[in-house]
């Protein structure tokens, strides 16, 4: 999605015709990604283009100047646009003959012609040999086109030996004309480059790197200021291309290829020169420091903030596969086990389970462990409340009631609704949460369909969802879909407005969800086709390097947040750790192996989330947190999927089996307390509305405790409701929730 390339390189060539011409343009899909080529004046455009080596055309008559571009949503505005011109008369590209450098007298071997690297300086492997007179050149694939001129041109270990590494230096000659060319190709990376240097000083004048792709093109240098001066050339290539990422692919592109450096009495013109506005240079791969530690060592390896510490709570193999978990009201963790991910089995077939950890001494290890159920399909999210447990578990969303004196089920799983879909298993419902106002909210990807109701539901009674946010009403048993859109949210919490947001990945990452939004979608239509626009994303940036798309800067964009992709989200509401990070919105971005913070302030009528240094890094390449959540003492507790494998794939072999880690994050103020809500009066319960801690405000909330029977309790909240000074702790929602409760009883 970088632009149209023509095949000397050009990126968005000018395309020329004379008035009245016949003219073709024919695309081809370099990647598989849905392409086309449109004209906007003309108002025609080809068919869509979806597999890699695909083509399509557009012909007509050349009447007009106009504007070619990609129709795709999205990809214009990030560069698949360029000029189509109609001229009058021959159309000429000839340009002024450019001359070599001389020193003592003679040429200076900065085309190579000789044959031999005279005039210049190696060290490294990747300058070892490194000139070729073929075309496709031998260290290149056969449909790759150099285009060198005259017998001979430069390669830093081409696509086949792109591992190489080394230094090519020429000795210095006069600058004797203002301008310069020379032709280059290959990486579009920081070390992997071509430097103009003036001697005597090392002072770097100029520098370009290629732009990924093989073809040589003329890189044009103003000498003006250098002219009667000393200068030399140096080619660098320190980037090896080896990814330190097992699923990732190496980079081909880790070389550089160079040709013909030339004198020039005037600016020479190239209609396929190399700008270095379209060149989008990426940084170097971020340092591994570690991948597939023990528990205890990948605690030590982390780096939180002075303050504060990470304990190891739990690990293999008392917790593998960690997919969801929420807090009870007692402050014990309910923690699913995806076994089954990424095939769901057969019915009654499944392999997840979940488990009940409790800390009983406050030391930050979790000590107690029991089995709450078994025998689970593909669970993707958990919430307890109103006197059971509530799974994401597609194609179902369930509802198991729970014995609260043994901690087992009261009775089998229950199919509230039916329809999940399962067709991309990283894509399905997933976190679940309770709401301000008493609803179970959760998020959903758009690669997955859903079709959902009621069991036994006719499709005319069923909502369709494939991105965004819904909830289920757990006494009226209503669903619906509270707002459409985005990519694969795996994350929703609310600020204490009771404002949602959510995280999400490939696409910029952060959105407030407002009922009855439509989001900027990663792929598809929204299912309302009079939709006016998209809400674009809450955030003023993005956690990613580059604009050359969110998959290129994966691994090399430590210095934005580490990547696109990102798993878990907790506004922190807790009252023990410093104030600057209450409201902030943490999320762990599993490319970068860091835990992100955002914080959102008011603007307009809604938010603005600006990027906040990262909490901490992991320091660790397996480490995959996929959510983290606040407990009664303000500390946080995060579950650690930890594999090897960072994306999804539906073959369950590439993903380990056998590891899992919960984590604990405490500050040096919080002081571990002991709760049951469950024991709490009516009265206790109204007073917890009122909490600076909000694990209180939620789980006293009506989800969790109590009947809320008693009229003094709705004539406290109302007290709340009507005369409290602070917004955020008298949302209508509780007193709704109470209603519930005291109408449909504690039960589902």
């Amino acid at each position: 999605m970088l632009g149209y390339f023509a095949k000397d390189g050009s990126r968005n060539p000018t395309l020329r015709a004379k008035k009245g011409e016949k003219v073709r343009i024919t695309i081809t899909n370099g990647e598989v990604m849905t392409h086309d080529i449109a004209l906007e004046k003309l108002g025609i455009k080809s068919k869509t283009l979806q597999e890699k080596g695909s083509s399509a055309s557009i012909t007509f008559t050349a009447e007009k100047s106009d504007t070619y571009f990609c129709s795709v949503p999205g990809h214009r505005a990030a560069g698949m646009v360029g000029n189509f011109q109609v001229v009058e008369g021959e159309i000429s590209e000839t340009t002024v003959a450019g001359q070599l450098p001389q020193k003592n007298g003679k040429p200076v071997n900065l085309n190579f012609e000789t044959g031999t690297l005279q005039d210049w300086t190696a060290t490294g492997d990747a300058f070892a040999s490194p000139l070729f007179n073929q075309d496709p050149s031998p260290v290149h694939e056969k449909d790759m086109s150099i285009g060198f001129a005259g017998k001979y041109f430069l390669s830093s270990g081409g696509t086949a030996n792109y591992k190489q590494t080394g230094t090519l230096t020429s000795v210095p000659f006069t600058v004797t004309q203002p301008f310069a060319a020379f032709r280059i190709s290959g990486g579009a990376l920081q070390d992997t480059r071509v430097e103009m240097v003036l001697a005597g000083t090392d002072k770097v004048i100029f520098h370009s790197t290629g732009q990924g792709r093989a073809t040589l093109q003329p890189v044009v240098v103003d000498l003006q200021p250098y002219v009667n001066q000393e200068i030399f050339i140096r080619i660098i290539d320190k980037e090896t291309g080896i990814s330190q990422i097992p699923y990732i692919p190496n980079d081909k592109w880790a070389h550089i290829n160079f040709d013909e450096f030339l004198f020039y009495p005037s600016r020479p013109a190239f209609p396929n020169e190399l700008q270095q506005k379209d060149i989008i240079i990426l940084p170097p791969l971020d340092p591994v420091l570690n991948a597939g530690l023990s528990g205890p060592e990948a605690a030590k390896a982390m780096t939180p903030p002075k303050g504060f510490k990470v304990t190891l709570a739990a690990a293999e193999p008392d917790i593998v596969r960690p997919i969801s978990f929420t807090i009870d009201p007692r402050g014990r963790l309910w923690v699913v086990e995806g076994h089954t991910y990424p095939v769901p089995a057969p019915e009654g077939q499944g392999r997840d389970r979940i488990l009940i950890f409790e800390d009983t001494n406050g030391d930050g290890t979790l000590d107690n462990r029991k089995v709450f159920a078994e025998g689970l399909n593909l669970v993707s999210g958990i919430e307890v409340g109103m006197g059971g447990v509530w799974l994401g578990a597609a194609p179902y969303l369930l509802f198991i009631p729970v014995d609260a004196k043994t901690d087992k089920p009261a009775g089998p799983p229950q199919k509230l609704l039916d329809g999940w879909g399962t067709r991309d298993t990283h894509e399905v419902l997933n976190n679940l949460r309770w709401g301000p106002d008493g609803w179970l909210y959760g998020t959903h990807g758009v690669f997955t369909h859903s079709n959902v109701g009621k069991p036994g539901a006719t499709d005319l009674e069923r909502t369709k969802i494939n991105a965004g946010v819904w909830r289920y009403h757990p006494t009226t048993h209503q669903f619906e879909v509270f707002a459409e859109g985005t990519s694969n949210p795996w994350g929703i919490d609310f600020n204490d407005y009771g404002h949602a947001f959510i995280t999400a990945c490939v696409i910029p990452h952060m959105y407030h969800m407002i009922q009855g939004g439509r989001y900027f979608r990663q792929a598809g239509k929204h299912f309302n086709p009079y939709t006016y626009d998209d809400i674009k994303t809450h955030a003023d940036h993005v956690h990613w390097v580059g604009d050359r798309g969110p998959h290129a800067g994966n691994f090399r964009s430590a210095s934005a947040g580490g990547g696109h992709a990102h798993a878990g989200a907790m506004i922190y509401l807790g009252n023990s750790w410093p104030q600057e990070y209450r409201h902030t919105i943490f999320m762990n971005n599993i490319n970068g192996a860091r835990l992100n913070q955002d914080y959102p302030t008011r603007s307009g009528s809604g938010y603005m989330v600006t990027h906040r240094p990262d909490f901490m890094a992991m320091n660790d390449s397996w480490s995959q947190w996929l959510n983290m959540k606040y407990d009664p003492s303000g500390s946080v507790w995060a579950i650690d999927w930890y594999d090897k494998n960072q994306c999804h794939s539906s073959n369950p072999d590439v993903h380990d089996k056998t590891m899992g880690r919960i984590f604990k994050i405490t500050h040096e103020s919080d002081k571990w307390v002991q709760v049951d809500l469950t024991k709490a009066s009516d009265k206790e319960l109204v007073n917890y509305q009122l909490s600076p801690n909000e694990w209180y405000v939620r789980q006293a909330r009506g989800n969790s405790a109590g009947t809320w029977s008693d009229k003094k309790v709705h004539k406290a909240l109302k007290e709340i409701l009507a005369n409290n000074p602070d917004a955020t702790r008298k949302l209508p929602g509780t007193l709704d929730a109470a209603r519930d409760q005291r109408t449909h009883g504690e039960g589902r």
